[in-house]
């Protein structure tokens, strides 16, 4: 299974209801909404996405639309892209 956690080379804030997510290294800026700031904010130790998907749902209720474990499986692939997430040993 799978597990993810944050890089250690980013600066992140939040405002409101947005976050945005600094990679110290590219210097590219990332602005992640509601949801996918509070997957970020699970990431500061390994987590699966079976987890996140289920802190998800225990969180947010999203107007009767099922969170897809692949959903957030492209999400966190997207954050590897931009250097922000890797995958845990």
């Amino acid at each position: 299974m799978n597990r993810y956690v944050h890089t250690s080379d980013y600066e992140t804030s939040q405002l409101d209801d947005e976050w945005v997510v600094l990679n110290t290294d590219s210097f590219m800026i990332t602005k992640l909404n509601e949801v996918g700031g509070f997957c970020w904010s699970l990431l500061h130790e390994p987590k699966s996405v079976q987890v996140i998907v289920a802190k998800i749902k225990e969180n947010y209720i999203l107007d009767n639309e099922e969170v897809e474990v692949e959903d957030i499986e492209k999400f966190l692939n997207q954050l590897i892209d931009y250097g922000l997430v890797k995958h845990a040993k």
